[in-house]
């Protein structure tokens, strides 16, 4: 019944900036904690991001650090993850996912629903 639908994607130069999106279903939104995962080409899905239900608190990966910021708004159900100064190795399918629980947000295993993706592509 859980629905997640990501935009955002495209094609942006290096260095340039996105902001992704991603609209879930459900009255229940805020309870959960949300994530962001990417899979880069012959890549295994790699833990981005992630954000507690009423977005106190915020995880990333030492790749993304201070480049990712995600966020969430809980009265429109959506979270977000704006995206700066991309890298050609930032390149892939982001997913968009509903963590089981905030202790295990920074494995790909550690989320029960997910969206289909969106693709960022980093080309000069």
């Amino acid at each position: 019944q859980v629905q997640l639908v990501e935009s955002g994607g495209g094609l942006v130069q290096p260095g340039g900036s996105l902001r992704l999106s991603c609209a879930a279903s459900g009255r229940t939104f805020s309870n959960y904690c949300m994530g962001w995962v990417r899979q880069a080409p012959g890549k295994e899905r790699e833990f981005v991001a992630a954000i507690s239900g009423a977005g106190q608190f915020a995880y990333y990966a030492d790749s993304v650090k201070g480049r990712f910021t995600i966020s969430r708004d809980n009265a429109k159900n959506t979270v977000y993850l704006q995206i700066d100064s991309l890298k050609s190795e930032d390149k892939g399918v982001y997913y968009c996912a509903r963590g089981s629980s905030w202790y295990t947000r920074t494995t790909a295993g550690g989320y029960d629903y997910w969206g289909q993706g969106t693709q960022v592509t980093v080309s000069s």
